[in-house]
């Protein structure tokens, strides 16, 4: 993690945020490199507050199922292609038993022979 610090200087005495900058005396500023992005993402959620909402109902309950599924471990394989894979595969899965909890077995094996 790449941190950039910054000391006072003679701008800092004249400006007007001054007191909303940081509280030491010295005024150190530590701002990770990719601080933007972390901010940018805070003022769309800042925007639209029901995103969160949205994203535990659509996205996290599939990943909590799937990390579940998996035993609650890490990758088998190693390397980002074969991770890539097997994460393919889990997903398959789970997209597998959404559509037999879904259709159930006989609509889906009637679809399958069509």
């Amino acid at each position: 993690m790449t941190l950039r610090r910054y000391w006072s200087t003679a701008a800092c005495r004249a400006c007007s945020i001054k007191s909303q900058c940081t509280p030491s005396k010295e005024r150190r500023i530590t701002r990770w490199e990719h601080e933007h992005v972390v901010e940018e993402v805070q003022r769309r959620l800042d925007t639209n507050p029901d995103a969160m909402r949205t994203r535990r109902e659509t996205v996290e309950h599939p990943f909590g199922t799937i990390k579940a599924r998996m035993g609650v471990t890490h990758f088998l394989m190693k390397r980002l292609p074969n991770v890539a894979s097997e994460m393919a595969l889990h997903v398959l899965a789970y997209n597998l038993t959404r559509v037999l909890n879904i259709m159930g077995v006989r609509p889906l094996m009637a679809a399958i022979q069509r």
